[in-house]
């Protein structure tokens, strides 16, 4: 952190600082550490946890913390062995056969807190590599955790070997050998074609692609949906258990949940995880409104969509998304 921090919080050493002025300081890591956990966990619940957990024996070591490094790199180490431990309670073996029950999406607008830094900032980069992708997220979640916070560590925030060997209690061999593996698991899992993937900004394109899947959804057009899918479309919907691949396995399953059978639909555009997404409202006679149904976020590769992760209602507010939609009088 160096003599810069010292200076504005007026003391010389973290043991003087007082409870107010430490929370004030973590404060400004919140939500890049929020999104690092995440990353760790694929749960937005679970990192929200851990963040708290991280502050809290942030504070309780709080003289443990000398200078030699930065701030941001202090709570970043006691964040990743919080996620680590986490894990080897709650999840010993990672996700397996390409389903992640755990899974949550992560909204767009509180990306957007992460810092504005240059392009050599860690968190800037990170995202803007489409590591907060769903598909990337599900990747690593299929990796054992200390490789996976190897990989995250060295090929996301950009840590050196040393470091990170520092932070896990292994040797650098050791740390270099995980990334290896780490690596080899990331291959096995994302898309082959993640390079073309839609990330960032929208274009005209893909903007158009996700207003004919909108209208399509709405109208239940099954034969409308099926031409904006890819061959080997993937669509899950987490926690439910199942990974259907290929457009017929897909359309079936809509098929034989009764989608085609739905009536009186309204959607909201939204973006998550950096990726496209539409919010679905079903009409509730009784309340008189929309209510909440499903929220899709879509993948889309070269005019086509190649994945759709569905999540249920109980994820809208977080997204920020309306609770309810009046009705139209056309119900």
């Amino acid at each position: 952190m160096g003599a810069d921090t010292w200076t504005e919080l007026g003391v010389s050493g973290m043991g003087e600082v007082d409870d107010a002025a430490f929370s004030g300081l973590a404060e400004r890591h919140r939500r890049e550490l929020h999104v690092h956990c995440y990353r760790m966990l694929g749960s937005f619940e679970a990192a929200e946890d851990t963040v708290q957990e991280t502050f809290l024996r942030a504070w309780r070591r709080r003289e443990t913390f000398e200078g030699r490094s930065t701030f941001r790199a202090w709570l970043y180490r006691i964040a990743t062995n919080a996620c680590l431990d986490l894990l080897a309670k709650c999840r010993p073996e990672p996700a397996a056969g390409g389903e992640v029950p755990w899974l949550q999406p992560y909204p767009d607008r509180l990306l957007d807190e992460l810092p504005a830094g240059g392009a050599d900032e860690p968190e800037t980069v990170a995202v803007a590599r489409e590591t907060i992708e769903l598909a990337y997220l599900i990747a690593v979640q299929h990796l054992a955790p200390r490789p996976r916070a190897v990989l995250i560590l060295r090929d996301v925030l950009g840590w050196s070997a040393k470091d990170v060997a520092e932070l896990l209690g292994d040797s650098v061999n050791s740390v270099n050998s995980a990334l290896q593996r780490a690596r080899a698991g990331m291959r096995e899992h994302l898309p082959a074609d993640r390079q073309d993937w839609t990330g960032g900004d929208q274009d005209a394109g893909t903007r158009e692609l996700v207003r004919r899947y909108t209208e399509a959804s709405v109208a239940t057009d099954i034969d409308k949906l099926a031409a904006l899918l890819r061959d080997d479309v993937r669509s899950s919907m987490p926690p439910t258990p199942g990974v259907y691949v290929g457009r017929d396995t897909v359309v079936n399953s809509w098929v034989e949940d009764g989608f085609a059978d739905t009536e009186h639909l309204r959607a909201v555009g939204t973006s998550v995880n950096r990726q496209p997404a539409v919010a679905f409202y079903h009409w509730r006679e009784k309340e008189g409104a929309y209510l909440p149904l499903t929220i899709d976020v879509l993948r889309i590769t070269a005019g086509a969509i190649t994945e759709i992760i569905t999540f249920h209602d109980d994820q809208f507010p977080r997204l920020g998304l309306p609770e309810r939609l009046p009705g139209d009088g056309t119900e």
